[in-house]
């Protein structure tokens, strides 16, 4: 469904992303791992094109690398990023119907998003901006799927949330998966990636160091200790 190859990417003279490649396919829970710096979140601003990139993005057979990102949006590319952009002003609900881009329905609606978190429908008339971290991101979470993307990327979704709250994201990410979506997602925490992941990439200085599977990666403790454990 995605397919990333000889990836580059720069912020101003700097030369962040050396050539990534990357492969996701349908129904795919996909991690991309590394320590903070490595340029896990460059790459999926890059495929969402909101940084310059030079090599190939192609999305369902589809070269996009160069599109805007709403053009990338519209194709079906959804993308959380790490700083739960929400529209603190509005409502739950408001922030869940800007979610739909115009459209009337999709696989996801309403009552699912509040039957997923029952909180959020505790709180549909509560402006976001007086939500709390965890609450936020489950919105960010769920008005990305009222786009009914084909793929979701999700930017360190677990991070500052309590321990609840994360296992409610891994299931989260589980049923987004039975229902057909493509995740990558981008996490420092490498148990819950291990533990729902089908596939991990571990980036260190800007590519690739390793791809394989989560008993792949466990069993590599040379890996683990030089690109993850801090």
């Amino acid at each position: 469904m995605l397919k990333v190859s000889n990836l580059h990417a720069y912020y101003g003279k700097s030369h962040v992303l050396h050539g990534v490649d990357l492969n996701i396919g349908k129904g795919e829970i996909v991690s991309l791992l590394g320590r903070n710096g490595v340029g896990r979140s460059t790459t999926v601003k890059t495929i969402m094109g909101m940084v310059e990139g030079q090599g190939s993005v192609r999305f369902k057979d589809e070269e996009i690398l160069g599109l805007k990102s709403y053009q990338i949006a519209h194709k079906g590319l959804g993308y959380v990023p790490e700083n739960r952009d929400i529209f603190p002003t509005l409502t739950v609900e408001q922030n869940l119907i800007l979610g739909l881009k115009g459209k009337l329905a999709g696989r996801w609606s309403m009552d699912d998003m509040y039957q997923m978190f029952p909180r959020l429908k505790e709180r549909e008339h509560t402006q976001a901006g007086v939500l709390s971290g965890g609450e936020q991101q489950m919105l960010t979470l769920c008005r990305t799927l009222m786009g009914d993307p084909d793929l979701i990327m999700i930017d360190e979704p677990t991070e500052g949330l309590a321990p609840k709250i994360v296992e409610l994201v891994a299931e989260y990410l589980q049923e987004l998966k039975n229902r057909g979506i493509s995740v990558l997602l981008v996490e420092q925490k490498l148990a819950i990636a291990l533990e729902i992941s089908q596939r991990v990439y571990v980036m260190g200085h800007g590519q690739i160091v390793f791809e394989g599977t989560p008993a792949d990666l466990r069993a590599n403790s040379q890996i683990r200790k030089e690109w993850l454990e801090v």
